[in-house]
């Protein structure tokens, strides 16, 4: 018996040190990729392309709905109500160091080049990348779209500073599953969706939990 458990625990200890090793390849990614990613942030927040770019109540809103606790957190976050299993720094993380592939243990390479991206880089910065490549789904000619302001521009003909609200929060409903809900095809999901961003920044209604991403707090009573 004795036996069994100590390889028991030799086991646990080999899986944790090829989970911290794998994490530890996306942290040092992050490092080495960073001089390149600031220059790319920097010259979207210069083209106006940042959360500033957004205006202070839209960014405010975004984040909200996105990653309630963005300007806080280091890169995670597990207790946040309607922050999901990915802040932002993570989703970039995942779409520029692992270039959207998921598998069983991505999510701890993908948490490691997060963690360094909140030291290599600002949040305004983090923002800017986020924005610049969130898939949005198919465009008016079927093809996809990725990046915030392209979404806007096609869809309502100007920036995302500049649309209506009701517009803008259209934007903010398809990030969740552009796939799903789409600006090309709007119908009930969509609207059940917006609504649910309205009552939420309103103050209205929360969350039910860490999870409840699809604010199921916020649905029609």
């Amino acid at each position: 018996m004795k036996r069994f458990f100590r390889r028991l625990l030799i086991l646990a200890v080999l899986v944790l040190a090829l989970a911290l090793g794998y994490g530890w390849l996306g942290f040092r990614d992050a490092h080495a990729d960073a001089e390149t990613l600031r220059a790319r942030a920097d010259a979207l927040i210069e083209a106006d392309r940042g959360g500033v770019g957004l205006g202070v109540n839209r960014r405010q809103m975004l984040i909200d709905v996105e990653d309630p606790a963005f300007l806080a957190h280091v890169g995670v976050d597990f207790t946040t109500p309607g922050a999901g299993s990915a802040t932002i720094t993570q989703s970039v993380a995942s779409w520029l160091g692992l270039e959207g592939r998921q598998h069983a243990i991505s999510w701890l390479r993908k948490t490691g080049f997060a963690l360094a991206l909140e030291q290599e880089l600002t949040k305004p910065q983090i923002l800017a990348l986020y924005l610049d490549i969130v898939p949005m789904g198919p465009g008016p000619d079927g093809d996809g779209i990725n990046g915030f302001w392209p979404a806007s521009q096609a869809y309502f003909g100007g920036d995302p500073g500049d649309i209506g609200e009701r517009d803008f929060l259209a934007l903010l409903a398809v990030m969740i599953a552009p796939t799903d809900l789409q600006l090309a095809n709007p119908g009930p999901p969509l609207e059940e969706r917006i609504n649910r961003i309205e009552r939420l920044l309103s103050g209205t209604c929360e969350p039910l939990g860490h999870d409840d991403v699809w604010f199921e707090g916020c649905a029609a009573t």
